[in-house]
């Protein structure tokens, strides 16, 4: 997943691209024909109807909305949940019937939980169901620090063990989507302990299977990430990484430099738009103000241009992890809900994915980099298909 800065600064406002994700080989896989498009119409032919004390929510800007009626989550600047995750507030929200699994939402970068307005609300009508904002972005803190991938990944699998405390599906769109796999690869157990600002704690073998159980399934929409090039040159020795410190601190500089100016470019309300149609190929139709402004907002934020270069700078050749190893980790189900005509992230990602996790499902989406906000139709009816599956 490698980030061009002479070319890539339109998409970045959005979502990081995947490197390794372009190449490969287009082998001919079976997919199923996608759903109609419309929000509710992924809904079950009878869906349940939980009583008012089975319905949920995580926050009082929620309280006065009906997801039984409604299939679009109104866009609140004031946040809908808030989760302290290493001193740190995390928006997040909740909705659905707390006695059903559980299915977590993943944003892509530079978006926020917001982004699943067409589907929280539609699936929580089966399921319960959670959003949150990853660290640095939408309306979480975004305090100045290094951001990895390993950073979301341990929020995803903290989130999963100390909120949700049940048997939970992950899905994540784009970055999100590389979240998502990352955390069910690990499993609920590991990320807390080994992570560097975590106390690394022992746990019991019992504890540890324990844990790990909560991950039952994982959705990748367009998911990042980088896969493993078998022609690349060997590993750089520690005398020839010595040499090129000047230059790439020379680099940084100049980095940071274009950077700074171009975030101050794609956080307008224009420019953001115009990303966002070109993300959208297929129906540009659910491209409208709120979703424009649920961007804007948290690109005001005082940290915001920093949090941007930090993690431009950490992540411009790609999440450190590669898919290739993630998935020889997994041991739960993968649905595969791709968008053919996205535009940065080509299918023969999914293909790839494919090769190396044989017993992943796929849909096939008529949409691009966003299938769930594009289609959320069909992103819906194939998610619900796949939970019934998998709990």
């Amino acid at each position: 997943m490698k980030i061009s800065l002479s070319s890539s600064f339109l998409f970045l406002a959005l979502h990081l691209p995947a490197s390794g994700a372009f190449s490969g080989k287009n082998p001919a896989f079976t997919t199923s024909s996608t759903a109609p498009t419309s929000p509710s119409a992924s809904t079950s032919s009878s869906p349940s109807s939980p009583s008012s004390d089975a319905m949920r929510f995580s926050s009082p800007s929620l309280a006065e909305f009906d997801y039984l009626q409604n299939d679009c989550l109104p866009w609140i600047e004031q946040g809908y949940g808030s989760w302290t995750w290493r001193g740190n507030n995390i928006n997040y929200l909740e909705m659905g019937d707390p006695s059903k699994p559980a299915l977590l939402l993943i944003h892509g970068f530079g978006a926020s939980a917001y982004h699943w307005r067409y589907n929280a609300p539609v699936l929580a009508r089966d399921y319960h169901v959670y959003a949150f904002d990853l660290l640095g972005f939408g309306l979480s803190d975004k305090p100045v620090q290094d951001y990895s991938a390993e950073v979301w990944r341990d929020q995803a699998v903290d989130f999963v063990r100390e909120i949700i405390g049940k048997e939970t599906t992950v899905a994540g769109n784009s970055l999100g989507g590389f979240t998502a796999l990352y955390a069910a690869s690990t499993g609920t157990a590991g990320s807390a302990a080994e992570s560097e600002d975590a106390e690394k704690k022992k746990k019991t073998k019992e504890e540890e299977e324990e844990e790990e159980s909560l991950i039952k399934g994982c959705v990748l929409l367009n998911g990042a990430g980088r896969f493993r090039d078998p022609d690349a040159p060997a590993e750089e020795g520690d005398e020839m990484k010595e040499k090129n410190a000047f230059i790439e601190w020379v680099s940084a500089g100049i980095q940071r430099a274009v950077i700074a100016a171009s975030f101050v470019y794609t956080k307008q309300p224009a420019r953001i738009e115009q990303v966002l149609k070109q993300v959208y190929p297929v129906d540009s139709g659910n491209v409208d103000p709120e979703l424009v402004e649920s961007i804007r907002v948290p690109s005001l934020d005082p940290n915001a241009a920093e949090v941007f270069y930090r993690v431009i700078a950490k992540n411009g050749s790609g999440p450190q992890a590669y898919v290739d190893d993630l998935l020889e980790d997994l041991d739960t189900p993968l649905l595969l809900a791709w968008g053919e005509e996205d535009p940065w992230i080509r299918p023969a990602a999914a293909d790839r994915i494919q090769e190396l996790y044989p017993v992943s499902r796929r849909v096939s989406i008529d949409a691009g980099h966003c299938p769930h906000d594009e289609a959320p139709g069909a992103v819906n009816s194939a998610i619900l298909d796949f939970m019934k599956e998998v709990h």
